[in-house]
């Protein structure tokens, strides 16, 4: 089977790093995959032809979609390029952002404010018979750390979740193309890291850090969407490779 590109649009916080790894150790593990090519495209990184991947996954950043920065751009304008072709494709946090602001949508500030923690997910009713979400609970477990939020969905997207302060916390961009807002890559160890962590910018912005930390918990169901999504890739390569084989003969 072909790589599956991991696109890497920024890095954990170090002190994290050091005790848990980076967010390629936590999607690797979450999907149980070996075949990746690593992009790092905030360090200007090239990114690869299309074809010749399986499947695509962008991950979250300290970064933000709205500053446009010439990486990031670069990398909107190579996913006009992947989306249309077939390749699934997940993005994540960041990267669930920079799909909508490459296919016509609209990020910036979330008004509602800054959403970290464990949150509640609620699926929508297209949900349930969605390829990457369906098989979830109605209601889940999410670990959320954002500041920036889609506000305004392309043409042709559809909601698939929603949460306390987001209303597009899951999106499908096309039938092989999703974006979720929340963290399916984080433990509860993490998240409640990066609360501690940042707690004088929250106390800042008024939130109350004891109560997020006591309100941490695990998010078993929302991680089951990155291996969810790796039996997609798989059975979209497999479908490739039989058809070419159909082709050749």
């Amino acid at each position: 089977m072909k790589p599956i590109a991991l696109i890497k649009t920024g890095s954990t916080i170090r002190e994290i790093s050091r005790q848990h790894g980076d967010f390629e150790h936590w999607f690797a593990a979450a999907m149980n995959v070996s075949n990746w090519i690593q992009i790092d495209v905030y360090k200007h990184q090239s990114l690869p032809s299309p074809q010749g991947l399986s499947g695509v996954v962008i991950t979250g950043s300290a970064a933000m979609v709205s500053d446009r920065e010439d990486w990031s751009e670069a990398t909107a304008e190579w996913l006009r390029v992947v989306v249309p072709g077939g390749t699934p494709v997940l993005g994540v946090c960041y990267g669930h952002q920079l799909i909508a602001h490459a296919l016509g949508g609209k990020v910036g500030q979330n008004p509602a404010g800054r959403q970290i923690g464990t949150v509640t997910a609620n699926l929508i009713e297209p949900s349930n018979k969605d390829a990457l979400l369906g098989h979830l609970p109605a209601r889940f477990a999410a670990q959320s750390s954002h500041q920036e939020t889609v506000l305004e969905i392309p043409a042709g997207a559809i909601r698939l979740a929603t949460s306390p302060l987001d209303d597009n916390f899951a999106l499908r961009f096309s039938e092989h193309v999703w974006g979720v807002q929340f963290h399916p890559e984080f433990s509860n160890e993490v998240m409640s890291q990066y609360i501690h962590l940042r707690r004088g910018a929250l106390t800042d912005e008024g939130l109350n850090t004891e109560r997020l930390l006591n309100e941490t918990r695990a998010s078993e169901k929302a991680r089951t969407v990155l291996q969810k999504f790796a039996e997609i890739v798989t059975r979209s390569a497999t479908a490739s490779n039989r058809s070419d084989a159909n082709e050749a003969a």
